[in-house]
């Protein structure tokens, strides 16, 4: 395609129609409206299509492209929610084109993926093939929250032998992730005037305490962790907030942690760390008291945000790395620190070996300058096709 003809594209024109459709935590029933823009554009297109009633009118929309059955199935997953705009440096929903980029919030994460694997069932369709195995689009709400629209993807029984996630991956994969969990510490002080600091117990004290602690003791075990296709086990504290005012005794503190795990962990082995440290210093000072809650604005319904575990030699890694390659015409760089997406409940409790690659570049995700190559939405309905023609032949 000519360079002058990109921008006239239709992944670029779909790309910016969804871009201009908020879908954030803060829009009345957040993702109802890109759903049903989604449901109804690929109707058009001639695709089975149909909506999952997650939570009111928040809606995933499943479209399918069926084969002979002769082949694989393989999903294409994206989710319909962004962050909000909070404070972007041009029109959050305009998405305009500059500079050959599409500009807009969901612009990279992941709006212009959905596109490409629209417009790459669309291409298969319109070509008249029939493939193997069917092609089954996933278009899920709430991943930057919850994860509720994937989970019920999991729960409703939708099923198939290979999964693409479409997060960034600025021409490369990943096979894998850690997992996510977010806690937080409560600790627990006494009140007291500040000219009598001693009659109370100064929760924020105590919280430096635990803050040394965890990185003297826990942290320096995180480092030796290590996992072929993730890297380490990490932690980062997020927020510390204590007292009230500079004249009090702060009667209370909290810690919110952000815990990012490999397989051999999980939710429960990384709360007794936390755990056994908070009763070494009771143990130490019979005036500590603190505990732990896993934080409710990250909680499943049921699962947990479970690692992508790598799959190597599954047939969709085998496929994907070498479009990729072919693609490249160099090997792909495999990403080993990527954030957590929907394909650890894909793999974890789905059961399907899943691989993330999609347009664009990780470092504009969720950024105040968010936007997408023009020349990777075309490229990646490329990629995506031929990802689909080899694996569901």
């Amino acid at each position: 395609m000519a360079k002058n003809d990109i921008s006239n594209s239709e992944v670029v024109r779909l790309t910016q129609e969804l871009i201009r459709i908020p879908s954030h935590k803060y829009v009345e029933n957040r993702e109802s409206e890109v759903a049903e823009f989604i449901y109804e554009y690929c109707k058009k297109l001639g695709l089975e299509v149909e909506y999952q009633e997650v939570e009111g009118l928040r809606r995933n929309v499943i479209a399918r492209l069926r084969g002979n059955g002769t082949g694989k199935n393989l999903i294409f997953n994206g989710h319909t929610d962004t962050v909000p705009p909070y404070e972007m440096d041009f029109d959050p929903f305009s998405a305009e084109i500059k500079d050959g980029y599409v500009l807009g919030r969901g612009a990279n994460d992941m709006k212009g993926a959905i596109a490409c694997m629209i417009m790459a069932m669309a291409n298969i369709k319109n070509q008249g093939k029939v493939l193997g195995g069917d092609i089954i689009l996933t278009a899920a709400v709430g991943e930057e929250e919850k994860s509720d629209g994937t989970e019920y993807v999991v729960k409703s029984g939708i099923t198939a032998d290979g999964a693409i996630v479409g997060e960034p991956a600025n021409y490369g994969y990943a096979l894998g992730h850690r997992g996510l969990e977010w806690l937080e510490i409560r600790i627990q002080g006494k009140v007291a005037h500040g000219g009598i600091p001693q009659l109370g117990i100064n929760a924020i004290s105590k919280a430096a305490k635990l803050i040394t602690k965890i990185e003297d003791e826990l942290m320096p075990k995180l480092k030796e962790r290590q996992n072929e296709w993730m890297g380490p086990s990490v932690m980062n504290f997020g927020l510390i907030k204590g007292g009230t005012q500079p004249s009090s005794v702060a009667d209370s503190c909290i810690i919110q942690i952000d815990r990012r795990y490999l397989p051999e962990e999980n939710v429960e082995s990384v709360i007794k760390e936390y755990q056994d440290i908070i009763n070494g210093l009771k143990a130490e000072d019979p005036e500590f008291k603190a505990e732990i809650i896993r934080m409710e604005s990250n909680l499943m319904e049921e699962y947990d945000h479970a690692p992508l575990i790598a799959q190597p030699d599954s047939e969709i890694a085998k496929t994907v790395y070498k479009v990729l390659k072919d693609f490249n015409k160099k090997e792909p760089t495999i990403e080993k620190r990527r954030g957590w997406t929907d394909a650890g409940v894909l793999s974890t409790y789905g059961q399907i070996p899943t691989v993330v690659t999609g347009p664009g570049d990780l470092k504009y995700s969720h950024a105040k300058d968010e936007k997408i190559p023009l020349v990777d939405l075309v490229n990646y309905v490329e990629i995506y096709t031929k990802i689909a023609e080899e694996f569901c032949k």
